[in-house]
């Protein structure tokens, strides 16, 4: 029965952050390799905002989800007369 209803329930969204720039310590390293780390920092700000929108439709989501489950258990106890 479980399996059943598992089946049915809306899939959640897997949300994944982007991966942090890493900036070296040395400022030798910082200077040869400064085009990367730049490149690395815009791919992070162009991907936190999928980011964050993934996880506010999440979150969304999931509180649909809360309200049809509470729903269900209401008519559950209705049903059984608890």
């Amino acid at each position: 029965m479980s399996a059943l209803l598992a089946a049915s329930v809306a899939e959640a969204n897997t949300c994944f952050p982007p991966v942090q720039p890493y900036v070296p310590q040395e400022p030798e390293a910082v200077r040869e390799y400064s085009e990367l780390i730049m490149q690395d920092f815009e791919t992070y700000f162009s991907q936190i905002g999928v980011y964050l929108q993934c996880l506010d439709e999440e979150r969304q989501r999931a509180f649909v989800e809360a309200q049809e489950v509470s729903e269900q258990y209401r008519k559950f106890f209705a049903a059984t007369g608890r």
